[in-house]
């Protein structure tokens, strides 16, 4: 048991350091591919919390920035009214990963019901780490 509990500190400790370099600076443009990977990490992790309705889970991957200002009762009402694709997602890609202003965007295209919606995250990093501001989703299309 002890053996389980250090293996599982050290890879909490490996993965935070590996965050916490790879955001010490967040220079305008692409995403490096370890920045990419992490981004892409932190918000899979976030629609899996969702897709399961652990909405404890789901909004601890929310910015402080966020929570300080939506509780995860409101949270959990704005995810099941406009979100309802990520409850339901049959999958998603992502794209495009850009940093301006020291704000992340990361692109989604999410299939939910035959349909695909577009969805842009904004993420931003305190302390040195990763947390979810905001996602805008665009119209959604049927697929072909």
């Amino acid at each position: 048991m002890r053996r389980i509990v250090a293996i599982c500190a050290m890879v909490f400790l490996l993965s935070s350091c590996s965050q916490k370099a790879a955001f010490e600076e967040l220079a305008d443009g692409g995403c490096s591919s370890e920045q990419a990977k992490l981004v892409q990490a932190h918000i899979s992790s976030q629609i899996d919390a969702i897709a399961k309705k652990d909405w404890k889970l789901a909004y601890s991957f929310a910015s402080p920035g966020f929570r300080s200002g939506v509780g995860i009762e409101q949270f959990t009402f704005i995810i099941g009214t406009q979100y309802a694709m990520l409850v339901e997602n049959e999958g998603y890609e992502f794209s495009a990963c850009t940093i301006a202003n020291e704000k992340i965007t990361q692109r989604i295209a999410v299939t939910s019901n035959a349909e695909i919606t577009n969805l842009t995250y904004i993420l931003s990093v305190e302390k040195e780490v990763l947390g979810v501001d905001s996602a805008t989703a665009s119209q959604p299309k049927l697929e072909a």
